[in-house]
């Protein structure tokens, strides 16, 4: 599927070439695990309180999804994953390729227009057309034909088996042996199957970071082509596996420790893109895919708050469950030390990177993606968003227009119980909050403001039937 570049005279870049990007996107990292989001927080991020003070960090910054695989696609696409097969849940390690063949990815609209495109980490988007994956075929459709050039990574979360690295469409060693499941301390969890043996579950983040690197250091010497670089991190997600290096560094346990192994991870980007002159001509984009896994009892266990004091965790409806961290750095573009109260989903990557590089999307692509490029310059005069569709790992909806939040249904939808509640007689049946007054999403406003209900209702139904959101669609 192709669109069409405008020309340099349509770039937003101001005359400048077309930025290199990278996108960095950790794995259950949580609102509050950063300290310039929550200064209360037991892990020290020096690198991210850095990064936060040369960018523009977003308060209101949402996953399309409360788990990984739809937040994936939606990042890839620009689209809600609802709108596929995907329904609710996740894949697994052997789940086929997802994304439709024939659709737009960020990848791809970037290559057309001269990029050279690299992914490094978890994948989780299935891999081959098979029922199950065969690891001794080639891998197709996967990264590489969705747009990537180049692509090294891990099937689907670090705990799910085969234990592997593909590379572009091959499998590097197969699984040929086993490891068994491991369920034991807290958040040291990963199934048990197959493995390739030179597999180290640890040694996949210290792996990922030498890797982007080596590709940062590469690309430094073809200065006349722009990249896009997607560093899909496999941490702080389980199993929480941080190197001894990193032991004892937080006050938050093990989960805390690896959370500052993140950290180290982004210096480390960073530092490279100085150090190879890179940093000037480069957006990066620093965020994660969901709410970190952080449940009430550890919540017992430690003081850190992972997820601030939004309600719930990874999985859930509430606001604990998709909204995250998001910091935006583009040297002489946007504006240092910048605070965006901007409503905003990943889905909005396509039609912001289409902006910045002078490219219409086809109509039949990034169907819900908004183009957030007047916010990061600081030229935005009302908001760009004027809603945004939340799903939870369950499949429950919730639609937020302005400060009203409608959940439709009770219970979480996800990993904090009750998931489900059944309505009582002459109660809600659902969820409605003013997040203006009511962060927390504790006084259930559904009785009261049934003209709310009604009106979010209504909108939510139109956006799922006509198949889009964004209003450049209308």
């Amino acid at each position: 599927m192709a669109g069409a570049a405008l020309g340099a005279g349509a770039l937003e870049a101001s005359g400048s070439r077309r930025p290199n990007i990278v996108y960095i996107l950790a794995d259950d990292l949580g609102w509050g695990d950063l300290r310039c989001y929550n200064p209360k927080s037991g892990v020290p991020t020096p690198h991210a309180d850095h990064l936060a003070a040369q960018a523009m960090r977003f308060t209101d910054m949402h996953s399309p999804s409360a788990v990984c695989t739809p937040t994936r696609y939606g990042i890839m696409t620009g689209r809600y994953c609802w709108r596929g097969s995907l329904k609710n849940g996740v894949l697994n390690g052997y789940s086929p390729n997802l994304i439709e063949e024939e659709r737009l990815t960020v990848p791809e609209m970037l290559k057309e227009q001269g990029y050279f495109t690299a992914g490094l980490g978890k994948w989780h988007l299935g891999l081959g057309r098979d029922a199950k994956t065969d690891f001794t075929k080639a891998l197709r459709p996967g990264p590489v034909t969705h747009g990537f050039d180049y692509y090294y990574g891990i099937p689907a979360s670090l705990d799910m088996d085969p234990y592997l690295y593909f590379e572009n469409d091959r499998t590097v060693e197969q699984p040929t042996a086993t490891t068994p499941g491991v369920n034991q301390p807290r958040g040291v969890f990963w199934r048990g199957g197959g493995i390739a043996p030179g597999f180290s579950i640890p040694g996949v983040l210290p792996t990922l970071t030498d890797k982007a690197i080596s590709i940062l250091v590469d690309r430094a010497k073809k200065p006349d082509q722009p990249f896009f670089l997607y560093l899909a991190l496999t941490a702080p997600h389980t199993p929480w596996v941080p190197e001894d290096k990193f032991r004892g560094r937080s006050t938050a346990g093990i989960y805390g420790d690896f959370v500052a192994a993140v950290d180290d991870t982004l210096g480390r980007v960073m530092k490279a893109l100085d150090d190879t002159g890179l940093a000037g001509e480069t957006l990066v984009i620093f965020t994660r895919d969901n709410g970190a896994d952080w449940k009430v009892t550890d919540k017992a266990a430690f003081a850190h708050r992972a997820n601030a004091d939004w309600r719930g965790e990874k999985a859930d409806i509430w606001d604990g469950g998709h909204r995250i961290p998001f910091m935006a750095r583009w040297p002489g573009h946007i504006k240092p030390n910048t605070v965006s109260q901007q409503l905003g989903c990943l889905t909005d990557l396509m039609a912001t990177l289409a902006a910045i590089t002078g490219y219409r999307v086809p109509h039949n692509a990034g169907e819900d993606s908004y183009n957030l490029l007047p916010v990061l310059k600081g030229k935005a005069s009302r908001p760009v968003r004027d809603s945004i569709i939340h799903h939870s790992i369950n499949g429950v909806f919730s639609i937020r227009k302005g400060d009203w939040k409608l959940e439709l249904g009770l219970g979480s939808g996800g990993f904090t119980v009750p998931a489900k509640e059944a309505p009582v007689s002459g109660g809600p049946l659902g969820q409605l909050y003013n997040l203006a007054v009511d962060p927390g999403e504790t006084n259930n406003l559904w009785l009261e403001r049934q003209d709310v209900v009604k009106s979010l209702t209504s909108l939510l139904d139109q956006q799922k039937a006509q198949g889009f959101s964004a209003r450049s669609r209308s």
